[in-house]
């Protein structure tokens, strides 16, 4: 007669609690606890809450104001509105969300912007070159966001450092303008007024940015590795990257977005204007942070952040249509602006504790 083993669930001599440890082996056909298969559920309907709630949240409120304010807020002329309400407010955020993605907020935005136009406007009313005064202006743009990259580089903090630029660029931008605004610039009508195929020119310089930055974000060497030095800067660095490079290319592409905003800003109105307005920013973060970019860096998506753009503007647009003091959008949008912080922290904190105790059901039960 054989002796009893440990695989047969009793316990050898020497070790009473082996017939405890193999207890899950004596019912093989035992069905698996439905736990962790609840909690996966719960975890998956979290993250799609997340990353694409702020699509569910626009098509709410486009149906909401399609039923109050009909029969003129569901048009295709308002929807063009709309589009191009959004668009200056959409380009800006896009630099913002970047930068901050790479863990490099840049607050020189509004002097950035005041100051690419106020040159390109100089240029364009001194008869120079109508593609050289743009030029000018996005290198201005890209040279003040390199500017900014070096300086944090060197121990100082980013968002010190761009408050600091605002006030220079602000200043720089008086003196070019003499401080005030400089008119005329119809030679621009082309990227501001102008109309192609129905829709308004800033509409396309829009989808053209948002179409290039998420193939550069999703699909290129350097994008990928920008996402990741936002998320930790430290294990890029070890991994052999130059964590460095892409912070100064993350402030680079930022400037350059409000230099862009600035100049799509004077087309519009055919003039540049040298006020630095704190506004800019402030929209451009409300649109990043409904879109669910996380403010420590590491995770974002452009396309989103244009949702959000866009839900910042349909409110806008259904309100003014129903008379509304333009005063109440504000409020909701910041409304919204703290439950989308509150929702994403809850979500954020619920996935994390939900993803601890299936790992922790797994390894209790030997399930995988």
């Amino acid at each position: 007669m054989s002796k009893p083993t440990e695989a047969d669930g009793v316990a050898a001599p020497g070790n009473p609690g082996a017939a405890t440890a193999a207890t899950p082996n004596l019912t093989p056909g035992a069905t698996r606890p439905e736990a962790p298969a609840k909690d996966s559920a719960t975890v998956r309907i979290l993250i799609f809450i997340r990353d694409r709630g702020i699509f569910v949240l626009w098509l709410a409120l486009i149906i909401g104001f399609s039923i109050w304010c009909s029969p003129y807020f569901a048009s295709l002329n308002n929807a063009i509105l709309i589009a191009n309400a959004a668009a200056i407010s959409a380009i800006f955020a896009a630099g913002v969300a970047v930068g901050i993605i790479c863990g490099a907020l840049d607050l020189s935005i509004p002097g950035v912007a005041a100051l690419a136009s106020c040159v390109t406007g100089w240029m364009v009313v001194n008869g120079l070159p109508v593609w050289l005064a743009l030029v000018t202006g996005m290198a201005i743009g890209a040279a003040v966001g390199l500017v900014n990259g070096l300086i944090s580089l060197r121990g100082f903090n980013p968002i010190i450092v761009t408050i600091a630029m605002l006030s220079i660029t602000s200043a720089l931008a008086s003196i070019v303008a003499g401080g005030y605004t400089i008119p005329g610039l119809s030679a621009l009508d082309f990227m501001g007024t102008e109309r192609y195929l129905g829709i308004p020119a800033p509409v396309w310089i829009v989808a053209g940015l948002f179409i290039v930055g998420t193939v550069f974000l999703t699909k290129t060497r350097d994008g990928i590795r920008l996402m990741a030095v936002g998320g930790s800067a430290e294990a890029v660095r070890r991994s052999g990257i130059h964590s460095d490079r892409y912070r100064v290319l993350a402030f680079m592409i930022s400037s350059s977005c409000a230099a862009l905003g600035g100049l799509v800003t004077a087309a519009q109105v055919t003039e540049a204007n040298p006020a630095a307005s704190p506004a800019l920013i402030f929209t451009a973060l409300t649109a990043v942070a409904l879109a669910g970019v996380s403010l420590v860096g590491g995770r974002g998506s452009l396309p989103r952040v244009l949702v959000g753009a866009l839900v910042l503007a349909t409110i806008a647009n259904g309100l003014t249509i129903k008379g509304v003091q333009p005063y109440w959008a504000t409020g909701v949008t910041g409304v919204l602006l703290i439950g989308s912080l509150l929702l994403d922290r809850w979500g954020s904190m619920t996935v994390s504790r939900r993803l601890m105790a299936t790992a922790q059901a797994s390894v209790h039960t030997g399930t995988r």
